[in-house]
């Protein structure tokens, strides 16, 4: 068995991103999960879409910016121009200029840059994003998603929580979900989890792994190993 790594919230930092294969490097039998995020706020997110779709070994999970932007684009990727941005329903402009103004522009003009058929593939490939993921590493259980469970019941099944719970959530670092399980999340900076004072580094405890090192805010690019802990920070 490969070793499978984390990382999350690279947000269209795309030099950062190519860091990762310098430094791990990732093998063909490794695998890295990229916990969502991958689009808004950084120039070059449809560099990395489409680097992470040749990469067989690379999965991605859905984020909020993802579902942000594929909401926006499904409503312009027909053609980009002012006649499409007139034409739209009020909820749907204001999902749009809400999106824009939480960093959508560099993804709209990024993506807008490509040709029909990559946005086609670009598209397609959104729809490959799971929600979450369960693994089990080194006898390890890890339960793997964008932001967190919001409305979190030890009963509840994964398969029960509604998309808005899981990646729009800021989880209760003071709390253990899952008894003998990990719950890795990305979403909430980690600079702003009290515990982990104001650093931007992974925060682990009470069955947390929080992997988002504020890449989009001048911080590292994350990157953390299941199988042994190991932790990378990629600037």
């Amino acid at each position: 068995m490969g070793k499978i790594y984390v990382t999350s919230d690279i947000h269209g930092q795309y030099q950062k991103y190519r860091k990762i294969f310098d430094a791990l490097p990732l093998r063909e039998e490794d695998s890295l999960f990229v916990l969502g995020d991958v689009v808004d706020r950084g120039p070059e997110p449809m560099g990395i879409l489409l680097d992470m779709m040749e990469r067989p070994n690379v999965f991605p999970l859905l984020g909020n910016h993802e579902m942000m932007a594929l909401t926006c684009l499904k409503l312009l990727c027909r053609e980009i121009t002012e006649d499409a941005l007139e034409n739209l329903a009020p909820e749907e402009l204001q999902g749009l200029l809400d999106w824009l103004a939480d960093g959508g522009r560099a993804t709209l003009d990024d993506f807008t840059a490509l040709s029909p058929e990559q946005r086609q593939a670009v598209m397609e490939y959104f729809g490959e994003f799971s929600l979450y993921e369960e693994l089990t590493v080194e006898g390890r259980e890890y339960v793997l998603v964008h932001a967190g469970l919001e409305n979190f019941s030890p009963e509840k099944k994964l398969t029960e929580y509604a998309l808005e719970e899981m990646i729009l959530a800021w989880p209760d670092y003071d709390k253990v979900y899952f008894p003998g399980k990990y719950l890795v999340t990305g979403h909430t900076p980690t600079r702003l989890i009290p515990q982990n004072q104001g650093q931007d580094r992974i925060y682990q405890g009470n069955g947390h792994i929080a992997i988002d090192c504020g890449c989009a805010y001048g911080g590292p690019l994350g990157v953390f190993c299941l199988n042994d802990g190991r932790e990378w920070y990629l600037e």
